[in-house]
C-alpha cells in the first residue's frame, strides 16, 4: 500500500468528484460540503462522526454527510486505503425526491460505517461507472447505479414486490429501447417516457425482466451483434451494427454473456 497516496480522477459526471487514498495519515476534524460514500479497501481506520466514533475495515461502506465534522486515523497505525465519491448537495436533493416520489426534498446517510457486502459491492461498480463514463450508454450505467445506491443507503427503498404482469408504464420504457437499441437512451429518457421517477424504472424495469435498463440495453446490442455475425457480417463491421465502440468491447461483452468469443461463433455458424 502507497502511503499518503491521493489521486483525484478526472471528473466525468457533473456533480461527482471521484477520489481513490492509500495513506497512514491521521486527518484533523474536518467537513465536506459534499455527501461523501465510499469503501475500506484495505486496512481499517477509526474516526470521530457527527454520529459518535465509529470503526472501519476493509469491505465496509463509508458515508459522511454535508458540514459534518469527522476525523479519520489509522488503526494500530497501519495504513489504510479507500475510495469515495463525492456528490453535490443538488445532485443527491434530485436522486432523494426522486427515489421518495417527491415526498422527500432532503435526506441523510443515517449510518457512518455500513457492513453490508450487497452494498459494497454495488459501490464497487458505481464507482467504475464514474470513473469511466465516456458515452450515453455508461452515463445511464451510472444514473441507475446511482438511484439505486442512494437509495439503499439512506434506508428510502422500499421492499420490492412480487414479480408478475410487466405494467404498462414499464412495458413503455422497455419498448423505447426495443424500438432502437442503437440510439443513446438516459435514465430522464425511460422515465419521461414511462411517466415514473427514474428509481420506478430501475426497479420495475429489474422486476420485469430480470435486467437494469443498462444491462436490457446491452443485452439489446449484443443480439444484434450475434444475428449479424451469423449473417455473415465481419466482426468489425458487426461491432458497428450493434452500436459498440470497437471490436474488442464488442469481444468483451461477448464473452462475458456466452462464454466464447464472437470469433469461434463465426466459425461455428458460417
Amino acid at each position: 500500500m502507497k502511503k499518503g497516496h491521493f489521486r483525484v480522477l478526472p471528473r466525468r459526471i457533473a456533480g461527482v468528484d471521484v477520489v481513490e487514498a492509500a495513506t497512514d495519515h491521521t486527518f484533523a476534524r474536518h467537513t465536506h460540503e459534499q455527501f461523501g460514500i465510499g469503501l475500506i479497501h484495505e486496512g481499517a481506520q477509526t474516526s470521530l462522526s457527527g454520529r459518535g466514533i465509529v470503526e472501519a475495515k476493509a469491505g465496509d461502506v463509508i458515508t459522511v454527510n454535508p458540514g459534518e465534522v469527522h476525523d479519520g486515523a489509522p488503526i494500530d497505525g497501519k495504513g489504510r486505503s479507500w475510495r469515495m465519491l463525492y456528490l453535490e448537495p443538488s445532485l443527491f436533493a434530485a436522486a432523494v425526491d426522486d427515489i421518495s416520489e417527491g415526498r422527500m426534498r432532503t435526506c441523510e446517510f443515517a449510518h457512518p460505517v455500513i457492513s453490508n457486502a450487497g452494498l459494497a459491492t454495488r459501490f464497487r461498480a458505481i464507482f467504475a461507472a464514474a470513473a469511466t463514463v465516456n458515452s450515453p450508454d455508461t452515463v445511464l450505467r451510472w444514473e441507475e447505479l446511482a438511484v439505486t445506491l442512494i437509495a439503499e443507503a439512506t434506508a428510502l427503498a422500499p421492499p420490492p414486490g412480487a414479480p408478475g404482469k410487466v405494467p404498462k408504464a414499464i412495458a413503455a420504457a422497455v419498448s423505447l429501447i426495443d424500438d432502437d437499441p442503437l440510439a443513446p437512451v438516459t435514465l430522464a429518457d425511460l422515465a419521461c417516457e414511462s411517466g415514473l421517477s427514474r428509481f420506478q424504472v430501475v426497479r420495475g424495469f429489474a422486476r420485469a425482466t430480470g435486467l437494469t435498463p443498462h444491462a436490457y440495453l446491452i443485452q439489446r446490442r449484443i443480439d444484434i451483434v450475434r444475428r449479424s455475425i451469423a449473417a455473415g457480417m465481419p466482426l468489425a463491421e458487426a461491432a458497428i451494427a450493434g452500436g459498440f465502440v470497437d471490436q474488442s468491447h464488442m469481444t468483451r461483452v461477448f464473452v462475458r454473456k456466452y462464454g466464447f468469443s464472437p470469433g469461434t461463433y463465426a466459425r461455428a455458424v458460417n
